[in-house]
């Protein structure tokens, strides 16, 4: 029996209507993506298509197809939602049962590269007081695993959290270590952490500097782990907290209502090869050192060198050695940080447009899942799509602006005794231009239904629920173009050979001035004044089409300016709207966060403990991969440690 024989041997055998349900799926997108672009060539195709129309109709059936996953993801996100049951198994949402007697070790694991110190020890200590107290059969323990190259901040970073450490003494074991350099950045600082102390831990639950993770939360993830031991990754949802921005409070409330239900419609057709987000996720620590090791990509940067976005490909390399990855959509108590205005959440995209980019290389990597090959493409066109749109839009343009500026001729032959007048095209328009906008409206009209249904007063109740909604969407409408434009560029830049420094993102709320406004945004502003006077003066239709598009570039400036206000987002708090659960009902972890004390005391950080060391051997995407084996029974009864 070859590897890859014996990995589909040893993989969990799935019942025929769970492998069948990827081919369902696929018939709907197939099926729903042949008749828009059936449509949109019938309105093309009259009298002829020229070259310029198939190029709109070739980029049209890819940005079609982009919209109609999403739009069946949401669907089914919904319906099972609604009915409470789990998107991979199908049956009612029950917690995991762990067999009795099992004993484990976790560590909360925390990357960090020059961030705010403060932030972090505070963040780090709400997490670890709502743990459970630790019991002979649970430890968990947390790992600060810093690489900053600050000398500052590295001074700064072991007073705070030796004073951390004396704080949760007698509750939980906090450990600290800095490393010289940052080769690999995150995941190396990761992979080094293992290769030194991994062994000592059954599981891994990784968190980001701006991760929050309810006591709960972590222990259902334990015990998923537990109950299920061909389980290599369990992922959470994370939803945005603590924003006081417009910007951020209205990706906040869109994440509360729409990212669940859509995780769920996501998870039923990825199954068992889901994919990984980098942190808020439990990571079986055998599984990982074995087949995590990443390697270098030949070539330079930026599509060469470290694997940037590491985490889509750690999870691929878990399911091609056999490991289950899956995606756990009915867990709350799951939150991050985001960027408070939208520079700062465009140079947060310009790092990952980078990092997805350099996934299609991957693409043909051997023995890797059809799923993960998905992943690697869907990330990749998460950010090409929007070069696409653009080049459509400008095509189109062009198309239009020939089209009105060409005499028309009647007669195409000297010998011709009548015109040939000019054909109307099919009354098919409209009827595609409403059932796209539909596609695109659908997951937030049903993520608002859900809302409505079950919890509308975690939204402030259901009047202010559906005014928030309205005012998000038209907010997302109008910073849609110029998020088209930031990602244009920024692949447009890749693609050329410009690459990017990693450094920590900016979390905390700031008003953008306006020169600082106008700097990034006045090419933008440029274009689309340009744009609109082109198209009013030479085919006023095709304007009045192109309105959104336009008025969201002209409007940049002012979007970028007043989305970053922290006095517009606390009025809108005040009055009721952009409100999400995790402030209506806050959590104790989030609660702890916001009454936590300015630091207080500096300490020595104690020593990490003993180094068990092991092997995180690097992998090949062109080597066969040796064979799954599946936990002993004694492994799977003390947990899948293993002692020297």
């Amino acid at each position: 029996m070859n590897s890859v024989d014996a990995r589909r041997a040893a993989s969990p055998a799935l019942p025929p209507w769970r492998k069948t349900r990827r081919l369902g799926f696929a018939l709907l997108f197939a099926g729903t993506t042949a008749l828009g672009v059936w449509t949109m060539f019938r309105i093309l195709f009259v009298g002829g298509i020229s070259p310029l129309e198939l190029v709109i109709l070739g980029l049209f059936s890819i940005t079609f197809g982009w919209i109609t996953i999403a739009f069946w993801s949401a669907v089914i996100g919904f319906v099972l939602t609604l009915a409470g049951r789990d998107p991979v198994s199908l049956a009612r949402i029950r917690p995991a049962s762990p067999p009795a007697g099992h004993r484990s070790r976790t560590a909360l694991v925390m990357p960090i590269h020059n961030e705010d110190v403060e932030r972090v020890v505070a963040g780090l200590e709400a997490t670890c007081r709502d743990l459970p107290s630790e019991t002979a059969d649970r430890r968990i323990e947390a790992f600060v695993l810093s690489d900053s190259t600050d000398e500052a901040i590295v001074d700064r970073e072991a007073a705070q959290i030796g004073a951390l450490q004396a704080r949760l003494a007698g509750r939980c074991r906090v450990h600290y270590r800095h490393r010289d350099g940052n080769a690999g950045r995150k995941a190396g600082n990761l992979a080094e952490f293992c290769r030194r102390w991994g062994r000592h831990y059954d599981y891994l639950v990784v968190l980001d500097a701006d991760s929050l993770m309810c006591g709960a939360t972590i222990t259902s993830l334990i015990d998923a782990m537990q109950a299920n031991p061909r389980l290599g990754l369990l992922q959470t949802v994370p939803i945005p907290v603590r924003q006081e921005s417009l910007f951020g409070r209205a990706n906040q409330l869109a994440a509360s209502l729409y990212a669940p239900m859509l995780a769920a419609g996501l998870s039923f057709w990825h199954a068992d090869a889901a994919n990984y987000f980098g942190h808020n996720a439990i990571i079986r620590t055998r599984a990982f050192m074995e087949n995590c090791g990443l390697p270098t990509l030949p070539g330079k940067p930026p599509l060469g060198g470290d694997i940037l976005s590491h985490d889509f490909v750690e999870a691929a390399l878990l399911r091609r050695a056999g490991w289950q990855v899956q995606m756990q959509t009915d867990l709350t108590g799951s939150y991050e940080e985001m960027p408070s205005h939208l520079l700062d959440y465009a140079k947060r995209d310009r790092r990952w447009v980078q990092g997805n980019l350099q996934h299609l290389r991957l693409l043909a990597g051997r023995g890797l899942h059809t799923m993960s090959r998905l992943h690697f493409l869907f990330g990749a066109l998460a950010y090409l799509s929007s070069l696409i749109w653009l080049v459509i839009l400008a095509v189109s343009t062009v198309d239009a602006l020939v089209r009105a500026l060409t005499e028309p001729n009647f007669f195409t032959s000297g010998a011709q005794l009548f015109p040939d007048w000019p054909l109307a095209p099919p009354p098919l328009i409209m009827p595609l231009l409403a059932g796209t906008l539909a596609m695109l409206l659908m997951p937030k009209v049903l993520g608002l239904g859900l809302a409505l249904l079950r919890r509308p007063a975690d939204f402030g109740g259901p009047l202010r629920l559906l005014t928030s909604v309205l005012l998000e969407a038209l907010f997302a409408m109008l910073i849609a173009p110029l998020m088209m434009v930031f990602h244009s560029l920024f692949v447009i830049s890749v693609l050329s050979g410009r690459t990017v420094s990693w450094d920590p993102q900016a979390r905390e709320g700031r008003a953008v001035p306006w020169r600082e406004t106008w700097r990034h945004t006045w090419q933008a502003s440029l274009a689309g004044l340009l744009w609109a006077i082109v198209t009013w003066w030479y085919t006023p239709v095709f304007f009045w089409w192109l309105t959104p598009v336009w008025l969201g570039l002209l409007l940049a400036a002012p979007l970028v300016r007043w989305s970053s206000s922290l006095t517009l987002g606390r009025a809108l708090r005040r009055a009721g709207l952009l409100l999400a659960p995790s402030e209506t009902r806050p959590p104790a972890v989030l609660r702890k966060l916001a009454r936590r004390p300015a630091a207080t005391g500096e300490a020595t950080p104690l020593a990490p403990p003993a180094e068990l060391p092991g092997e995180m051997p690097v992998q090949s995407f062109s080597a066969p991969q040796r064979p799954f084996m599946v936990p002993t029974r004694r492994k799977q009864a003390t947990g899948d440690r293993w002692q020297p």
